[in-house]
């Protein structure tokens, strides 16, 4: 059967090739981070997001105090412990634990963001980072108010835990809540931005935004 259809293709050389299926680009395109971060030893390539908007606007320093929301596997709680150094603090909460060795200036709690007690992480973060995602139904307006409701309980503890001036990333899937969530980060946060890294997959409807300043 298959030495059929080829003897067939070569004897006609006007027939077009086949262009690779959508699946089969997106397979690469998963591929090459994957394989990139397995290079670099991180254990998700979710850290050239974070990396992306690092280069951009430089918002985590050295010494600086962090709070990583969703923070398993690991990957940007590496990343931002790395930009501290030794001098500065990471803390990560998420329900899944983290199974990664990590950095000696990193602390990680394993809670629910929802029912967690803000009080007990103090008010000393100079940012405060969020890549939670909802487990995805498939039904993309469930998804994003999902997402919304992730970033409205991101976006309180934001507000409770950060400095003046402090800053927020945050990932949100793009939905009929983005423009209200847009504005709740503008009513709280001198300037806003909104950031698509290239690592991101073209289909994906999640995006960042980013307040910078925080007004207290």
């Amino acid at each position: 059967m298959i030495i059929a259809e080829t003897r067939q293709a070569t004897r006609n050389p006007q027939r077009k090739k086949m262009k690779p299926s959508a699946a089969k680009k997106n397979q690469s395109w998963q591929d090459h981070y994957t394989r990139r971060a397995k290079k670099e030893q991180y254990p998700a390539r979710s850290i050239y997001k974070l990396q992306e908007i690092q280069q951009k606007h430089f918002l985590i320093k050295k010494g600086h105090k962090i709070l990583d929301l969703g923070c398993s596997p690991g990957s940007w709680l590496i990343y931002a412990a790395q930009l501290t150094g030794d001098t500065g603090r990471v803390v990560g909460i998420d329900l899944k634990p983290v199974k990664i060795q990590i950095p000696s200036q990193v602390q990680i709690i394993t809670a629910d963001v929802f029912s967690l007690d803000v009080e007990l992480l103090g008010q000393e973060f100079n940012v405060v980072l969020s890549d939670m995602a909802p487990a995805t139904t498939g039904h993309k307006a469930v998804d994003a108010a999902r997402s919304f409701n992730l970033c409205e309980t991101a976006l309180s503890i934001a507000q409770k835990v950060l400095l003046p001036g402090g800053h927020f990333i945050c990932k949100i899937f793009q939905g009929p809540d983005f423009k209200q969530f847009h504005e709740a980060v503008r009513a709280v946060f001198n300037e806003q931005k909104i950031f698509k890294p290239q690592s991101s997959r073209k289909a994906s409807k999640e995006i960042y935004l980013i307040g910078l300043g925080l007004i207290k």
